[in-house]
């Protein structure tokens, strides 16, 4: 199992229970001390989570109503979170009266990956990959930020983007496409570190929906 598929699965794992222990990690996934401070590393600096004195990891992001979002197929506007999918849940008593008010919302979309990264795996060692992937993430995120985005998801090398949420903003379509920018020009920088293996970003879609 690659670096990515365990941080894919260790995500899901903390969005599902909201908190998970070092000790279970290190059984579930046979870790090693190195490899676990890595995923740490990456999960803290990246993801909504935090480190809960260090026994294990705690998911501060939102997680009601939340599915996993599949990876787009190429020249597609990837799906956005199925709010279909939890209306059909029927709700407790209790939680009836927290989801009463239901909200629209317009969405700006953004999705982006890296161009030919099939051909960059396949030339690299995957310590080097993971270095260029985790570079690359972090000036995209930078950007993102910038821009008060909010990153959903990370699909292998792609980040799923939304504008508008949670945070709004009146100019969420422009804030999207300035920030589709900022990363191609974030990212050449990195072409100097990783001399031989030019890094371009490719696939970004804009859209605006409305979510319930």
């Amino acid at each position: 199992m690659t670096f990515d598929e365990v941080l894919t699965q260790i995500i899901d794992l903390l969005q599902r229970q909201g908190r998970v222990s070092y000790r279970a990690l290190k059984r579930r996934f046979d870790l090693n001390d190195d490899y676990l401070n890595d995923l740490k590393d990456e999960l803290l600096y990246v993801h909504p989570v935090r480190d809960d004195e260090g026994r294990g990891l705690v998911w501060t992001g939102a997680v009601d109503g939340t599915v996993e979002t599949p990876a787009p197929p190429p020249q597609s506007i990837p799906a956005l979170l199925p709010q279909e999918a939890a209306a059909v849940q029927l709700p407790s008593p209790l939680e009836t009266s927290r989801t009463s008010k239901a909200e629209r919302r317009q969405l700006t979309v953004l999705f982006c990956d890296l161009v030919d990264s099939t051909v960059l795996a396949s030339q690299l060692d995957p310590e080097d990959l993971r270095e260029v992937v985790r570079a690359y993430q972090e000036a995209c995120a930078k950007v993102v930020a910038r821009f008060e985005g909010h990153i959903a998801q990370y699909l292998g090398d792609g980040l799923l983007v939304y504008f508008g949420y949670p945070q709004a903003h009146e100019d969420d379509a422009q804030r999207a496409v300035r920030a589709g920018l900022g990363i191609v020009e974030a990212i050449a920088p990195l072409n100097t570190s990783f001399a031989g293996y030019p890094l371009k970003a490719g696939h970004l879609y804009t859209t605006i929906v409305s979510r319930f």
